[in-house]
């Protein structure tokens, strides 16, 4: 009994301890890229930019169709200037007394012949029509009512519509063009990051190692100089060389930090939610992995087994040389579109309208009057003092200017393409020959450790060895990295902007000043990421020179 109630009070503790604690997602390279493209607030404003380029280019075949318009309407008349034809004939202001007509008199039966003779003499001086009826066509009435249909129809624009509706198609797919852009940035951003927490990932890793191995030399060190075989001198120098890697953890670690919540940020996935990355770097390099990502991209409708089939470098199929060659074909169509306004424009017009004048507030439906006109009118401008001739010359300039952009266009994304070739020939490289280094550098370090036990090396051989083994492997992280940023952009290009400008940073421009000041072998990267990024992963990759730097 008392084992059970023992059993049952630590699942009570530790059941708000689970509870508090964060729950970990884990995160693939592909699931980031698809989360990133739903949740990025560029995709959405491109988005937004399709859609209204859509709506312009529905504007613009409206143009096409006739119009048809209702209205309906009603006026009180307070005061009018025909109630004078309504007022009683002695001047006053009341009402008109009932009169009896004298175009059409009640005889009665019992009228004497003089009578009769003068009603008929009487009724023979009105006119035969009986007069206008005021109330009918509404003068002065008090309730009026209107309904009616307006169509036009236009016959004749001097090709002002067509040229209008061909520009707002190009800008349509400008627009689809720009989108497709956004996406492919935004899949390419998420890679980097990505790929900059698991680098950061490794280099933690590696910082650790090294730690790890500084101390246990420490160790060895301490027993020998218990012992007599070893002088203080080299006790110290092991003492140091533990104590400089411990901050080189401490920044790996706070850099490792930084990458994770630059993907987050990306993402749009709370701050303190941790995650764990499932593509290992190792992965990176794998082409098949490209197939998978550019699905989750949208930029194609399925993965393709073939990786290689979906690379395009050329130069007439880049996004951004088609966008341009859309605004060359906009501006020229609305060239047309302005020199068309010297030309006249004829349309068909029709109205039809129904009036209703009734005594009280509602009308009756079937006391009315009606308008119908059908008609055809033409207009053309005689004088507009320069106006035309003046939009005519900003549209030719703006359509100088395009052409201008198209060509620079071609000339930078011939450039960018050899570029990423460029930098994806470095990645494979760096790649290749980073293989089989790691295994000899660590074979090197343990033949090493047992020459250092055995007293058959120094303390200062061990550290050069453990340096060129943290090298290797910062390098072989690095070039991953690299080869796999490299990769990617280069499957994107067709998709992507100009990434000329965006200032490629190297991932490998890492170990800079190892012991002794050893260059790393490492590739640029083809990442055509902003300045901000590009530091963040310069900074990311700047802990493996430090990784051993303190040491002697």
């Amino acid at each position: 009994m008392t084992h059970r109630s023992a059993i049952l009070l630590l699942l009570a503790v530790a059941a708000p301890l689970a509870a508090q604690q964060p729950s970990l997602r884990r995160l693939s390279l592909e699931e980031a890229v698809r989360i990133a493209q739903e949740r990025s607030e560029d995709v959405t404003i491109a988005r937004a930019g399709v859609t209204r380029a859509r709506g312009q280019r529905l504007q613009a075949r409206s143009r096409y169709l006739p119009q048809l318009d209702a209205q309906v309407g009603y006026v009180k008349t307070l005061k009018s200037q025909f109630e004078a034809l309504a007022g009683s004939a002695d001047g006053s202001d009341g009402p008109p007394a009932e009169l009896q007509s004298v175009c059409a008199p009640n005889i009665p039966d019992n009228a004497t012949a003089e009578q009769r003779a003068a009603a008929l003499a009487q009724a023979a001086t009105c006119q035969s029509g009986g007069g206008l009826d005021f109330s009918r066509v509404g003068f002065g009435a008090r309730n009026q009512w209107t309904g009616g249909v307006q169509l036009a129809v236009p016959l004749y624009t001097g090709g002002r519509v067509t040229a209008g509706y061909r520009a707002a198609q190009a800008g349509e797919r400008a627009a689809a063009l720009a989108l497709t852009q956004r996406r492919a940035q935004v899949a390419l951003e998420t890679t980097q990051a990505y790929y900059d927490a698991a680098l950061a990932d490794r280099m933690v890793a590696i910082a650790d190692s090294t730690l790890e191995q500084t101390e246990d030399v420490l160790r060895q060190t301490t027993v020998a100089r218990r012992v007599g075989n070893q002088s203080e001198f080299e006790l110290l120098r092991a003492q140091v060389a533990r104590d400089n890697q411990r901050p080189v953890v401490i920044q790996t670690r706070a850099q490792r930090q930084v990458a994770y919540l630059r993907l987050k940020q990306l993402l749009d996935v709370p701050l303190d939610e941790e995650i764990a990355l499932t593509t290992p770097i190792e992965d990176a390099v794998s082409p098949s992995a490209i197939p998978a990502v550019l699905t989750a991209a949208r930029l194609v409708s399925q993965a393709s087994s073939d990786a290689a089939a979906l690379l395009d470098t050329s130069v007439a199929e880049r996004a951004i040389v088609r966008q341009s060659s859309e605004a060359v074909r906009a501006q020229e169509n609305l060239l047309r579109a302005t020199r068309s306004q010297r030309f006249p424009t004829i349309s068909l017009t029709s109205g039809y309208q129904r009036l209703f004048f009734p005594s009280d507030l509602f009308p009756s439906f079937s006391q009315y009057a009606e308008n119908w006109t059908v008609g055809i009118s033409a207009g053309i401008s005689l004088f507009d003092g320069g106006r035309v001739r003046g939009e005519a010359l900003a549209s030719s300039a703006d359509l100088e200017e395009a052409r201008a952009r198209l060509r620079q266009v071609e000339e930078l994304a011939a450039l960018d393409a050899r570029v990423a070739l460029n930098a994806l020939a470095q990645a494979e490289a760096v790649w290749a020959a980073s293989q089989g280094t790691i295994e000899q550098a660590q074979r090197a370090y343990r033949i090493d450790e047992i020459r250092f036990r055995e007293g058959l090396a120094t303390q200062t051989d061990l550290a050069q060895t453990r340096i060129l083994l943290q090298q290797a492997t910062a390098n072989r992280a690095v070039a991953a990295r690299d080869l796999a940023v490299a990769r990617m952009t280069l499957a994107l290009l067709r998709d992507l902007p100009l990434q000329l400008g965006n200032g490629r940073a190297s991932g490998g421009a890492v170990s800079g000043a190892l012991q002794g000041g050893a260059p790393a072998a490492s590739a640029p990267s083809s990442s055509g990421s902003s300045q901000p990024r590009t530091q963040q992963a310069a900074s990311g990759q700047s802990a493996s020179s430090a990784i051993v730097g303190g040491a002697p």
